[in-house]
């Protein structure tokens, strides 16, 4: 080789050196932070941080707490709420890459920011909008304090960027994404339903969350109990931040909400209190289209030839460093909906929540509701597309609603099937109105739940609704979970005081009818092999007496083993197979643990950063615990389930008691903080804390006070 092109060689490569060096340059803020920090003072509010990092905000105005709000979860989880604020605009791929790519399209295709556009300032009230906007100023303050930790364009966060939170976000608890997904796979793959890769009599599983409540009839002391016990992934958009919001307006909220929320989603103040769970009814339809051969733009509707809206979504995307690439695709949509495009055809979706930006209203209202009826009231609103709310009142009134944006359809058709694109008979426009929908009210046992579980058997006694009083066309569930089995086992004929509600909350089997059970049973009777090791597993495996508590020695291999068999058949993919997973797991254990009879605890585990705690529970488990499967070292990682826990009660005189329990801490995402992990051994003990509500007992538990 020649000097001059070795010269030349050792020039390029010293250029992509440096070009590498500075694409690969950490990311700074773009904007100026003093504006950011003048309009922050222009509230007035103080939080205080309890000896468990949780913070109580109070302000003079709703608006000043909520500003609060948004300053405080910035602090302990910014790197969350930042991703939000992105996810929400559709330009997530910009900070995470090509993996966000589909969820910025989706943005686009579901017109979340046409809707918020339209209907902000027609349909959110002043008020609302006052809480989002004041929400994203302190996002913004701390932003403009914190310049280093801000990726390019995130601020400022709006009020407007809040209400498309809510636009994309809630139709997706009732399984829109879920929709999408088994559309794409059985259209792209022709396969039998996802109904052909069931054990015989095993119904579709579902994630879900607990709630009850107690009447003082029933509770064996006269005090009235709610139980808050939702199961969330442990991390990330969705995981549950915990607050106590107090303003001199009257508001006084306590409980959890997510990154992105300006008011508590679930929890108490002095008067009520509900819990959430989620519920899955039928509320998306989905048309197959005849398309124009002479026309790709154009599809049959009512006898004749439309044109769809066309739009093209450009989506940024990260590459390396400051590289970026944008890649541009067509968005579609006809008179039923949002379009997707399938090796298959052309599919129109139509779901509950298109339109509708009331959401923060509807919250807002239930948190600064003060009796039943003003709490009735605000679900009248019927903003939100699903979830349960199981209900409690220091007045002792107890219910369950089974709430959703339920479609007025026409009766005698098959709508859980896909429909026929051309019929405008099919596209309907009005909702069921909130008192139509099913709900028990102070039923005669004094008990109510939910666990994710048919609505017509929400409590042990008489006042159940009845199935008949309610069309097919709503597609409302018929399925009991192991939980809701176990429930109504677990209460019959007891008084359900706080010691019992707390073995009832923790309680780690499995029904003989339930959906685990029945695939071990499955399993067992299928031809395992003769491999020795495989001899011994099939012993223990089929010996198991259907306890995930910590010290079982069987639910090591059963767990998982069944867990992702169940989570295939949950999304809709033919799941693995049995027998080979059951070998896989055997050896791992027999390899890491020199034995396949292991405690459960040893290997379901609670991770956070270097600490690693045992746990009992597992899928659809009263103690709920979720994880993936066996890993290198011989342990599951539990990520999702049980989160924050809230047992509330109103005694004597009906003043409130909460006490409370986080998987981790207050400290979502900052490694640093002795909140990052403080509450891992007490969540893994099943133990709870007394939250500090009063001034006085918030006082003796501060540990700092600030004004930001």
């Amino acid at each position: 080789m020649s000097r001059r092109a070795l010269v030349i060689i050792l020039v390029v490569v010293l250029v992509v050196l440096v070009v590498g060096a500075y694409f690969a340059l950490p990311r700074s803020a773009s904007f100026e932070p003093a504006p950011y920090v003048a309009k922050g003072k222009t509230y007035d509010v103080e939080i205080v941080r309890d000896e468990f990092g949780v913070p109580h905000i109070h302000g003079q105005r709703d608006a000043d707490v909520a500003y609060g709000l948004g300053f405080a979860q910035a602090e302990d989880d910014f790197e969350t709420l930042q991703d939000v604020v992105l996810a929400m605009r559709g330009e997530l791929a910009t900070l995470r890459g090509p993996d966000a790519g589909p969820t910025d399209y989706l943005i686009a295709l579901f017109d979340v920011w046409g809707t918020v556009d339209r209907r902000y300032e027609t349909d959110t009230s002043s008020a609302a909008r006052a809480l989002a906007e004041a929400y994203a100023d302190g996002f913004n303050h701390y932003a403009a304090l914190h310049p280093e930790e801000v990726a390019p364009d995130v601020v400022p966060m709006t009020g407007r960027d809040v209400i498309a939170g809510f636009v994309f976000k809630t139709p997706f608890f009732y399984g829109l994404d879920q929709v999408l997904l088994n559309l794409y796979r059985e259209v792209e793959a022709p396969a039998p339903s996802a109904a052909a890769f069931l054990a015989p009599g095993v119904a579709l599983p579902a994630l879900g969350s607990n709630a009850f409540a107690v009447t003082s009839s029933r509770s064996g002391d006269g005090k009235t109990r709610l139980v808050l016990n939702s199961h969330q992934p442990y991390v990330g958009p969705v995981a549950w931040y915990e607050a106590h919001l107090v303003s001199e307006e009257g508001l006084d909220m306590y409980g959890g909400t997510f990154p992105g929320s300006p008011v508590i989603l679930h929890g108490h103040n002095r008067h009520l209190g509900w819990a959430s769970t989620v519920n899955r009814p039928d509320l998306v339809d989905v048309y197959r289209l005849e398309i124009d051969p002479e026309d790709p733009k154009r599809y049959r509707f009512d006898g004749a030839w439309r044109t769809f809206d066309v739009k093209t979504v450009k989506i940024r995307v990260k590459v390396f460093g400051r590289l970026y690439w944008t890649v541009e695709k067509e968005a579609l949509t006809s008179a039923h909906g949002p379009v997707l495009q399938t090796s298959a055809g052309f599919f129109a979706i139509r779901h509950a929540g298109r339109e509708e930006v009331r959401q923060l209203d509807q919250f807002y209202a239930m948190n600064r509701a003060r009796s039943f009826d003003e709490w009735r009231d605000a679900m009248r609103m019927l903003a939100l597309p699903s979830i349960n709310f199981v209900y409690a009142d220091r007045e002792d009134h107890v219910a369950m609603f089974y709430n959703g944006q339920f479609p007025r359809r026409r009766e005698g058709v098959d709508w859980a099937g896909i429909l026929p694109g051309d019929d405008p008979s099919l596209v309907w426009d009005e909702y069921l109105a909130f008192d139509e929908l099913p709900h028990v009210i102070d039923p005669p046992s004094g008990f109510v739940f939910s666990a994710n579980h048919t609505p017509f058997a929400a409590t042990d006694g008489g006042g159940n609704p009845s199935r008949d009083d309610y069309s097919p066309t709503l597609g409302i569930e018929e399925r009991m979970t192991n939980r809701a089995r176990r429930v109504l086992a677990l209460v019959e004929d007891e008084t359900l005081d706080r010691k019992t509600l707390e073995r009832i909350k923790y309680d780690k089997r499995y029904a003989p009818e339930s959906d685990v059970a029945k695939e071990v049973k499955a399993l067992c009777a299928t031809d395992l092999g003769d491999d020795p090791l495989v001899v011994d597993a099939r012993k223990v495996f089929c010996g198991w007496d259907l306890s995930a508590e910590p010290g079982n020695t069987a639910a090591a291999l059963v767990i998982p083993t069944i867990e992702p068999i169940l989570k295939a058949r949950r999304e809709g993919r033919l799941p693995p197979d049995g027998p080979s997973l059951l070998l896989l797991n055997a050896r791992i254990l027999q390899r890491t643990h020199e034995r396949i009879e292991v405690p459960w605890e040893r290997v379901n585990r609670l991770k956070r950063g270097t600490r690693s705690v045992g746990l009992g529970g597992g899928p659809d488990t009263l103690r709920a615990v979720h994880g993936g499967g066996l890993e290198e070292d011989g342990t599951r990682t539990a990520n999702l389930g049980d989160t924050l826990i809230v047992f509330v009660e109103w005694g004597a005189g009906r003043h409130v008691r909460t006490d409370a329990v986080h998987q981790f801490g207050s400290a979502t995402t900052r490694p640093r903080s002795k909140h990052y992990a403080d509450q891992m051994r007490m969540f893994a003990d099943e133990a709870l804390r007394r939250v500090p509500l009063d001034e006085a007992a918030l006082s003796g538990s501060a540990t700092r006070t600030y004004r930001p």
